[in-house]
């Protein structure tokens, strides 16, 4: 790498990103905040603000309402964060909720067993904001989870039922809570993990004119390329030093499990024989498909970074 190159990635990843702050009156309303957090606002603000444009001049109706939603999407997201730990576990119950939800309707999961994961989805991100610990017992509730098979004495289906129930809850649950345990760091993996999204999609596009790029991942979706998971490292790479948080484990949460989580949410939805999970979010089908690489980036990021 030339000197200058160095050093101008040095001079970024340097860059004094304590010292802003956000003071203003909007009527009862008094906001006065300084810190990192502030520094976070002006990039997601400027992004928006640039990806805006480009969408505006593109005028593809699916950028637009994919950008629309992006927007909707920042303050539900950003605020609970921004506020503390407790409104989080809000956060994260909340998507958990919804994301199991369209969940069990794709795997046709029997109402017991659904509801087992409804009381974890709200169980599991109050022990991390409370008990954290707790979070270890994972592995015993995805056994508890047969519960419902085993006393319906259920030999037909029961196996594939206990299956999908305690996979349900390891990977909606028990990676939602993993938002509370991050916390403070909650909002650059979210991003982070965002903006490799869209990096992967660059990357496909991009290298396409490159043979090894156009490979496929897995058979599960051709769009997922191996000049995807190049943009994705690039893009991850980019958007972790621009927010000063850049290392070997936060970078491979962000880049690897984005991409494998979109992978194993295909390998739902091919058996279920649908394209998307939902139909709510405009441009984006369900909930599940907008933080499927999230569902495992944020468990990698708790462990790696």
């Amino acid at each position: 790498m030339p000197d200058w190159l160095l050093d101008v990635y040095v001079g970024i990843l340097n860059l004094d990103r304590e010292s802003l702050s956000l003071d203003f009156d909007l009527g009862p309303i008094s906001v006065d905040v300084s810190g990192r957090s502030v520094f976070f606002f002006w990039v997601t603000m400027t992004l928006l603000a640039l990806s805006g444009i480009a969408v505006a001049i593109s005028r593809k109706r699916e950028l637009v309402q994919k950008w629309t939603t992006w927007v909707l999407i920042v303050p539900v997201v950003g605020l609970p964060i921004w506020f503390g730990r407790g409104p989080t576990a809000v956060l994260a119950i909340v998507l958990a909720l919804v994301a199991v939800r369209e969940y069990t309707k794709l795997v046709g999961l029997r109402p017991w067993d659904s509801a087992i994961l409804y009381a974890l989805a709200v169980v599991y991100p109050l022990a991390a904001w409370q008990t954290p610990s707790l979070l270890a017992l994972a592995p015993l509730v995805v056994l508890l989870c047969a519960l419902p098979a085993i006393l319906s004495g259920d030999t037909a289906d029961g196996v594939s039922r206990s299956a999908f129930s305690g996979f349900g809850s390891v990977w909606i649950c028990w990676s939602l809570a993993h938002l509370v345990i991050l916390w403070e760091d909650a909002f650059v993996v979210v991003f982070a993990a965002a903006a490799t999204d869209v990096a992967a999609w660059c990357g496909g596009k991009g290298f396409k004119r490159f043979g090894w790029a156009r490979r496929p991942l897995s058979p599960l979706s051709p769009n997922k390329t191996v000049g995807g998971l190049v943009g994705a490292m690039i893009g991850a790479f980019l958007v972790l030093t621009l927010l000063g948080t850049i290392s070997v484990g936060l970078l491979i949460a962000v880049a690897f499990g984005g991409v494998l989580g979109d992978l194993l949410e295909s390998m739902i939805k091919r058996r279920a024989k649908v394209k998307d999970a939902g139909e709510w979010l405009p441009g984006f089908g369900g909930l599940l498909d907008r933080i499927d690489s999230l569902l495992l980036v944020l468990p990698l990021a708790a462990v790696l970074m």
